[in-house]
């Protein structure tokens, strides 16, 4: 029987991983199938589940991977930490054992695989722009590299900084900025986070987790400055390469 895997978020137009799982099928001789499941209601997984029994793992993107976990029998210590899940693995005891399914999150290994070399020992403190799903990911790859980090949002939280405080002095002492937000996704284009882009130097890294477009705007303002600029392409190979192993461990 032909396996299924599959995506689940809303919305999923850019989706990267739904090509390349096929042509990873197709190239490989791998009896597989990779679906997009475009669903706005986490609730709706279920429905997935019942009628997709041929479902061997799932990939979660926004916005869901926080709220997906409550409906997960099980989640990594990894996954915990985080607070968020991007990779489902099905877990079967016999033909008709009761489906078990467990909670991973690859953001982390494939974000800081990604950056890595781009840093110097100049970059000891970060900005994350957002607080959603993946920011929390960035977080601890930051704090497992060794560079502090603070989330910037559009709203007053207790554990963050707003756009607006963002001052010349804080550029000049975060000299690594990741943008974790939608904004410069295709089709909007013309968007882009609204930090101080005239305090960006040459020794800033500003890392985008968007891919579509290749070039954000975010990174265009950034490339003018002379910064180091990186979109998320590789990391999410990486986290594809990364899902495939947890769903064939």
């Amino acid at each position: 029987m032909k396996k299924k895997y599959g995506l689940i978020g809303y919305p999923l137009g850019h989706s990267f991983s739904k090509d390349f799982f096929n042509q990873k099928f197709s190239s490989e001789n791998i009896d597989a199938e990779y679906v997009n499941f475009e669903i706005e209601n986490i609730n709706d997984l279920k429905h997935i589940l019942r009628e997709n029994t041929d479902l061997y793992g799932l990939n979660v993107t926004l916005p869901h991977k926080m709220n997906v976990i409550p409906l997960l029998d099980s989640i990594t210590d990894n996954a915990r930490n985080i607070g968020a899940v991007n990779v489902i693995k099905f877990k079967r005891r016999g033909l008709f054992g009761k489906l078990h399914l467990e909670g991973h999150n690859s953001d982390i290994t494939g974000f800081k695989k990604s950056i890595e070399p781009l840093l110097n020992e100049t970059h000891r403190k970060a900005l994350i722009l957002g607080t959603g799903g993946a920011s929390k990911a960035i977080y601890h790859g930051l704090q497992q590299l060794g560079i502090d980090s603070t989330f910037v949002s559009r709203t007053q939280q207790d554990f963050c900084i707003t756009y607006d405080e963002i001052t010349q002095n804080t550029m000049e002492n975060y000299t690594v900025i990741v943008n974790t937000t939608p904004l410069g996704m295709y089709p909007k284009t013309d968007a882009c986070p609204d930090i101080p882009y005239e305090y960006v130097t040459p020794n800033h890294i500003l890392y985008d987790l968007l891919y579509n477009p290749d070039e954000t705007l975010f990174m265009k303002k950034g490339k003018e400055k002379g910064a180091v600029v990186k979109n998320g392409l590789e990391m999410l190979l990486l986290q594809a390469f990364i899902s495939w192993e947890i769903w064939n461990a």
